[in-house]
């Protein structure tokens, strides 16, 4: 059982991916950090020496830190951000725990910069439909939940995304896009290390929802038939996304913890009514 404050890895592991995770803070020292750069999903790095001037930022949210092995430095930063009014917890053992059970990891190689409130910033084309909204959901679940995305005319993402600073994905010639036969949502599994069994299963619905092979996936015929619906309800393409999150976090559940459950109606033993 986990001490008082604590959140375990197994625990933490679960709600990844959920609209109920946790903030991830990485207090991990210079040092430590250099000895293997990958992130926990979502996570962001800060100082523990000067977490008094910013414990206050997440007052009123679920924190969960953690430094190396889950000693003195996140214990302390979560006491300071308790403190400070936040929900905060301890990942018991730190990094090296959950390297060792195998937990999530992702390559910061190729993570975009944050803006100055901290946001990475996206550009792709209106009107969105499979793709441009996968994309999004993936990365405010797992790359950055604060995420900026900005839709704009095919013909001015490019421009778009040199003004403002932005990452274009989805359009051609570009890094975040199609590659071969996978579409942006798989080079994005790929180039971030997030390849597991939920997100491989998700991935090759989104493929054959956006490319129409329909064949490749039995659920991707529902996809793609919510997504053209949303995409006629909503004609504001912020509203769509805000909308649609619910659609892929129900199929990355289903994904993760329900392809074996078969529904039936009606039940067996419930005989016939009258």
């Amino acid at each position: 059982m986990a001490a008082p404050d604590t959140i375990t890895v197994a625990q933490l592991s679960r709600l990844i991916g959920t609209p109920d995770a946790p903030v991830i803070v990485d207090v991990r020292i210079a040092d430590d950090y250099a000895t293997d750069e990958r992130l926990l999903p979502t996570s962001i790095r800060r100082d523990h020496r000067t977490v008094s001037s910013w414990a206050g930022e997440f007052a009123g949210q679920s924190v969960a830190v953690l430094c190396q092995r889950g000693l003195k430095l996140s214990q302390g930063v979560a006491a300071w951000m308790r403190h400070a009014g936040a929900r905060a917890e301890n990942l018991e053992g730190g990094f090296e725990a959950w390297v060792a059970g195998k937990g999530l990891l992702i390559s910061p190689r190729h993570l975009p910069p944050r803006d100055d409130q901290g946001r990475t910033i996206w550009v792709t084309r209106v009107r969105p439909k499979i793709d441009r909204i996968a994309c999004p959901w993936l990365i405010r679940r797992f790359i950055d939940p604060s995420a900026v995305f900005l839709f704009v005319a095919p013909s001015e993402v490019t421009a778009a995304a040199d003004r403002f600073n932005a990452t274009p994905f989805d359009i051609e010639s570009v890094f975040w896009s199609h590659r071969g036969g996978l579409c942006t949502f798989e080079v994005m599994l790929d180039e971030f290390g997030l390849h597991t069994p939920p997100l491989d299963r998700l991935a090759l619905i989104v493929r054959a929802a956006d490319i129409a092979r329909l064949d490749l996936a039995p659920q991707a015929a529902g996809l793609l038939a919510a997504s053209l619906g949303y995409s006629r309800m909503y004609r504001d393409d912020l509203a769509q996304l805000d909308a649609a999150m619910g659609l892929y976090d129900a199929f990355y559940r289903w994904a993760r913890d329900a392809t074996d459950e078969e529904h039936n109606w009606p039940s067996t033993g419930q005989g016939n009514r009258t």
